[in-house]
């Protein structure tokens, strides 16, 4: 039986496939949603390139300037997502389920994966790039890291703008700029 599903939104992606689904699924089950957002600095291209471990082999100094800058845009973009995640729990209560977020900072896939597990999730929903071959291996698929870590049950839910067959990474950049 599924009363809890955890609902991974990527909101730098298109989201509102994955929420739909999860919030159908849980009028029909009756389960509750825990909407989750990561902060993720793993792929984070807002952070001045001095900061980066990688660049060097270690963290370079900045100044308090590039800092400040950067964490200032850090929690306007929490903010930004705290007031998404409270219009979608908004939009679940209006159609009779109960929602809480839950915003954190770490890598996705792990953060999904513990979170489900401390949280006894019953049913993960995570979205996909579909990302294939050398683009996977080399960027990461956070659905694949789930789907073969999580101690539950996990739905992967695909973008339809772009059939499964064409989503190259050419044929998914030019769905996005559409």
């Amino acid at each position: 039986m599924i009363n809890k599903i955890l609902v991974a939104l990527n909101t730098h992606e298109p989201y509102m496939h994955i929420f739909n689904q999860a919030l159908d699924l849980a009028k029909a089950t009756g389960a509750e949603l825990k909407l989750l957002s990561i902060l993720s600095t793993v792929y984070d291209y807002t952070m001045p390139v001095e900061y980066y471990p990688g660049t060097m082999g270690y963290a370079m100094p900045m100044s308090d300037t590039f800092w400040d800058a950067y964490e200032a845009e850090q929690l306007k973009e929490k903010e930004s997502v705290l007031n998404m995640l409270c219009e979608l729990r908004e939009q679940a209560k209006g159609q009779g389920v109960h929602a809480e977020i839950i915003q954190m900072t770490g890598d996705p896939g792990v953060v999904i994966c513990d979170r489900a597990k401390t949280e006894q999730i019953d049913l993960i929903v995570v979205g996909s790039h579909r990302r294939r071959g050398l683009d996977e291996l080399l960027v990461g698929s956070v659905s694949s890291y789930v789907m073969h870590r999580a101690a539950c049950s996990v739905m992967i839910v695909h973008d339809h703008a772009v059939p499964a067959h064409a989503a190259t990474p050419e044929t998914a950049t030019t769905a996005a700029a559409l």
